[in-house]
C-alpha cells in the first residue's frame, strides 16, 4: 500500500557518497529527530529532473530551511556514483543530500516504483516529495506519469 500522511516511514538504507567513499545511511540516521523533504525522481540526469525539479528546491533551499526543514534528499533508482555526480554537476553542495536507492528497494517499500522497462529504465521510483516529521510522513504529494507539479519546490513550500 502506498505511503500516506500519518504513516511511519519504512525502514531502509540509501547509498551515500562520502570523503571515503559509499558509505549506506539508514532511514533512522536520516529521518530521526529531523524534518526532511525526501524527493524521487525518475532518474539523475534525466531532462526534467535536471533542468527544473532539483534546481527548485536548490533556488528554494533556504527558504525550507526557513520553514523548519532540517534536510532535503533526492534519491533515484542509480548508484551512489551517479548520484554524487549528478549532485556535483548540479552544484548541490550541503544544500541536498543524495541518495542513491540503486536497486528500488526504498521506493518498492514505499510502493512508489513504476515499470520504465518500455523507456530502456527498467524499474524506477515515481516522482515525488514526502515531508517526514521525525519519520512520520506528514505530507505526501505525488505526480502522475509524465507530470511535474505536485512534487515541484514551490508546491512542497506551499505545504509547509
Amino acid at each position: 500500500m502506498t505511503i500516506e500522511a500519518g504513516e511511519k516511514m519504512p525502514s531502509g538504507t540509501f547509498a551515500v557518497m562520502t570523503g571515503n567513499g559509499p558509505a549506506a545511511l539508514s532511514t533512522d540516521d536520516l529521518f530521526t529527530g529531523k524534518r526532511v523533504v525526501l524527493v524521487s525522481v525518475p532518474g539523475a540526469f534525466t531532462p526534467t529532473c535536471s533542468a527544473k525539479h532539483l534546481p527548485g528546491f536548490l533556488q528554494y533551499a533556504d527558504e525550507l530551511r526557513a520553514k523548519g526543514v532540517d534536510t532535503i534528499a533526492f534519491t533515484a533508482v542509480n548508484d551512489v556514483w551517479v548520484m554524487d555526480a549528478w549532485g556535483k554537476n548540479q552544484g548541490v553542495g550541503d544544500d541536498v543530500l543524495m541518495l542513491a536507492d540503486g536497486n528500488g528497494q526504498y521506493v518498492e517499500a514505499l510502493d512508489l516504483a513504476i515499470d520504465s522497462t518500455a523507456f530502456e529504465m527498467g524499474v524506477r521510483g515515481r516522482r515525488f516529495a514526502i515531508v517526514v516529521d521525525d519519520g512520520i510522513a506528514t505530507h505526501v504529494a505525488i505526480d502522475q506519469p509524465g507530470q511535474f507539479e505536485a512534487s515541484k519546490a514551490e508546491a512542497v513550500l506551499a505545504l509547509l
